[in-house]
């Protein structure tokens, strides 16, 4: 579902650190930006804005963004993400002649992307450890589901089946389960199941919100999402301007903690955003000016 979007909007990029449960501003745009990503090396953050891909230096807050070249693919939402090893960026953009977003890996200092995902619509969500596959949420014949394929677009291999939404995978750091979330029970949920698809687990049991896009630290100890207050949208749904809590809970499961509020939601938290040391997370949030 398209939104429409204010045209005054102050985008507050920021890091939580979990270590002492402190939330800091790192720099603020005049303009809408979404999704930031922490690069393995931990030296830059990626975020999009209006289709496009920049990298942000982390040692010099105060520098211009980098403009990554992403050559015809000028459309990209929030959901990309820099390779295990550094050296690739994958995208998910909409500059096919269908307007949907499909998946497409380019060299991360930019050059010529190519196509991953051989249908459409396709919405990249998580990296396997390995590097050598990529699982997202797609949409074949009005089903939304989890799939991963090899970043050479061979094996595309489809791993839920159950009725309604179920999006935002992601593999875990030791590379042996894939997290995500699924409204089959009713709410939007956190769910966890092996690489192959085997071992659907609820992680999350909360009645009074929505939870979407888990995000694992990576030294694999703690899980980060984002929540939507019950009523505010329907489960399906993860829109924009809206009061959202990030929570966490234990890999292993367990009850979940919360975080902080913030005025967020769709473009604050899509992709991981772990820093590589595990203390910190990185998301946006928003303020609508008059």
């Amino acid at each position: 579902m398209e939104q429409y979007i204010p045209e005054k909007v102050t985008s507050i990029l920021e890091v939580f650190d979990v270590t002492t449960n402190e939330r800091r501003t790192l720099k603020e745009f005049p303009y809408l930006i979404e999704a930031p990503d922490w690069t393995p090396d931990g030296d830059h953050l990626l975020y999009n804005s209006e289709g496009l891909i920049y990298k942000l230096s982390l040692k010099d807050i105060a520098a211009n963004p980098v403009l990554i070249d992403t050559d015809f693919a000028n459309k990209c939402n929030n959901d990309h993400l820099v390779s295990p090893d550094g050296k690739l960026l994958a995208v998910s953009h909409r500059s096919l002649p269908q307007g949907k977003p499909t998946i497409f890996i380019l060299p991360a200092t930019g050059g010529n992307p190519v196509q991953v995902t051989p249908s459409l619509p396709s919405y990249l969500h998580g990296w396997s450890p390995d590097g050598k596959r990529l699982t997202y949420c797609a949409n074949r014949n009005g089903e939304m589901d989890v799939y991963t394929i090899a970043i050479d677009g061979s094996d595309e291999v489809r791993l839920t089946t159950s009725e309604g939404l179920n999006d935002g995978p992601e593999y875990s750091p030791d590379g042996k389960y894939i997290w995500f979330n699924s409204v089959r029970t009713g709410l939007m949920q956190i769910w966890r199941m092996k690489i192959d698809g085997s071992e659907q687990t609820q992680m999350t049991f909360d009645e009074d919100r929505n939870s979407w896009f888990p995000h694992l630290s990576p030294d694999g100890k703690s899980t980060v999402y984002i929540t939507y207050k019950k009523g505010d949208l329907e489960p399906h749904e993860h829109l924009r301007y809206k009061y959202v809590d990030l929570r966490s809970i234990p890999v292993n499961g367990g009850e979940s903690k919360a975080l902080l509020n913030l005025f967020g939601g769709q473009g604050s938290f899509n992709v991981n955003s772990w820093s590589p040391d595990s203390k910190q997370f990185a998301f946006v949030s928003y303020r609508l000016e008059d």
